[in-house]
């Protein structure tokens, strides 16, 4: 099934007093990258979710936030820090010893440090178990909207791209169709040319001008080109049916089919088949813009 690379989740969780909430988005990025914003005390959980993430996004760049807020009709406890009071007050200590400064440190002072307070409930969570399963649940919800959301967009990018594929296969029965009429148009336009030319005083070397009608008939000929378009575009099909990611290899045939496109351009002395490339270069164009979104 064809993924999008957007998509949106979201879960909440409540568990000792907290209600914690995850948002997980993705964007459009050529390989996974996951960009964690979760709360300090819990950053030794962060390579766990990163790989929960990593282990059902192939492709895309997923920023995940997790935050937490104490639960409505709890009370907040926080207790003094007393090893990073000590550490300030001996670095008081150290900075009045060498520079001369006073050593009093009022209350208020001290008090106003950062990390002075700690939520108990901080030191609480650092002993729960139960806290990095819980935080792999919510995660593993919030990934599970995003997914979703990615699935109902891949179907409208693969409905859009079979159609477009659809073209490029009628376009390129046409091509087939019209490939023997190149050399017959060409004789005629050069035999034409001749008769002008010479004003019907000298009849035409046919030796000569078979040769020539030969040679462009080997210059103009789009038989490989057009076997090639035929196996690409079957391909891009498949990878459109398949489970696996499709996004990479898509980018790839769309290069090859432009590359084919290119040369039956640079090979057509036809003026209808020069219409067709450019369409199908523009269908082309069209196609990799919807799948440079998949994953």
């Amino acid at each position: 099934m064809s993924l999008s690379m957007t998509g949106y989740g979201q879960a909440v969780l409540y568990h000792g007093g907290y209600k914690v909430r995850f948002e997980v988005k993705s964007v459009n990025h050529r390989y996974c990258e996951v960009m964690m914003r979760i709360p300090r005390e819990w950053a030794r959980f962060e390579d766990g979710l990163r790989k929960e993430v990593q282990r059902q996004v192939k492709r895309g760049r997923v920023d995940v936030f997790i935050q937490k807020e104490r639960d409505e009709g709890q009370n907040s406890y926080v207790q003094l820090n007393e090893p990073v009071v000590q550490a300030y007050l001996e670095t008081a200590e150290l900075l009045a010893d060498k520079y001369g400064l006073d050593r009093r440190i009022g209350v208020s002072e001290l008090l106003s440090l950062p990390n002075v307070w700690v939520d108990r409930d901080s030191i609480d969570e650092a002993e729960d178990p139960e806290w990095e399963q819980l935080l792999l649940d919510g995660l593993g919800e919030a990934v599970a909207g995003m997914l979703e959301m990615r699935r109902r967009e891949g179907r409208v990018l693969a409905a859009d791209l079979n159609s477009r594929i659809e073209r490029l296969e009628v376009l390129h029965s046409e091509l087939a169709a019209l490939a023997p009429t190149v050399v017959t148009d060409y004789r005629n336009r050069l035999k034409q040319r001749l008769a002008e030319l010479q004003d019907g005083a000298l009849l035409p070397d046919e030796q000569r001008l078979g040769m020539e009608i030969a040679l462009f008939a080997d210059r103009s000929n789009i038989d490989e080109e057009l076997t090639r378009l035929r196996s690409h575009l079957g391909q891009c099909r498949n990878l459109l049916l398949s489970d696996e990611p499709a996004g990479r290899k898509l980018d790839f045939l769309i290069q090859e089919l432009n590359r084919e496109v290119n040369t039956i351009g640079s090979k057509a002395n036809h003026l209808e088949l020069v219409n067709r490339v450019v369409e199908m270069k523009a269908e082309l164009e069209k196609i990799r813009e919807q799948a440079a979104n998949m994953e």
